[in-house]
């Protein structure tokens, strides 16, 4: 599995050499100066890390990483930067960083702790996960920790990645979701797959919901984007 990070530096040889070394880690790695920029590429893509300076030119990695945690809670934080205040510190562990370096350091026990916190968000429980398994979608009744959708009294098995599929979606309901996203967050494990096999479960998951038959479709395709779950937010 390769796994994605956002570095969030201004200072631009270190921006380059870092990325560089961590690209030949096996990272994909994509980068961003400034606050602004970091906000706009957590909404357009999937990522499994930050990496965040504090001091950046209109304002502070702490506010990265409090956008990271409204919208991505299983998404790692590592602070690195040269504000190393205790009181700093505690602020970057208080918004849920994995850890917190302070610069000068050393890139391999940079990559170590990086390596570590991927593990620790890899196997922790997320929150939402234990709060949604039991859902109501349309008529149907979904109960992701047995697997399984209620429809008419009818009850049918769901597979490991049909549910993954409809957790992400429910989490995003009311939210166009891309069929690249869709690939990355469900089938990271697996290069194999294309945009085809995402319109495929989509197609089962509307057998499943009787979907085909709304006028109005749950499942609904966003042309050249991907779906959306017609639900809206509570």
């Amino acid at each position: 599995m390769t796994h994605r990070i956002l570095m969030v530096e201004d200072e631009i040889n270190l921006q380059q050499t870092l990325s560089e070394r961590l690209i030949d880690a096996g990272f994909v790695v994509a980068v961003a100066g400034c606050v602004h920029d970091a906000k706009h590429l957590i909404d357009k893509h999937p990522f499994h890390l930050a990496i965040l300076d504090v001091g950046l030119p209109d304002g502070s990695g702490f506010d990265v990483a409090r956008t990271i945690r409204e919208k991505h809670l299983d998404m790692a934080i590592v602070f690195l930067t040269a504000f190393g205040a205790p009181e700093q510190r505690v602020l970057g562990l208080e918004l849920g960083a994995e850890d917190y370096i302070v610069k000068p350091f050393h890139f391999r026990e940079l990559l170590l702790r990086i390596q570590n916190a991927l593990k620790r968000t890899a196997y922790q429980p997320k929150a939402e996960d234990l709060v949604e398994q039991n859902l109501t979608i349309g008529e149907v009744k979904v109960d992701l920790s047995a697997f399984t959708v209620e429809r008419d009294g009818d009850t049918e098995t769901l597979s490991a990645k049909e549910a993954a599929l409809l957790r992400l979606l429910y989490r995003k309901r009311g939210q166009a979701v891309s069929r690249e996203e869709i690939m990355e967050r469900v089938w990271a494990d697996d290069g194999q797959i294309t945009t085809r096999t995402v319109d495929n479960f989509i197609s089962n998951l509307r057998k499943r919901f009787g979907d085909q038959n709304r006028e109005e479709q749950i499942f609904q395709n966003i042309r050249g984007v991907g779906y959306r779950l017609n639900l809206p937010q509570e």
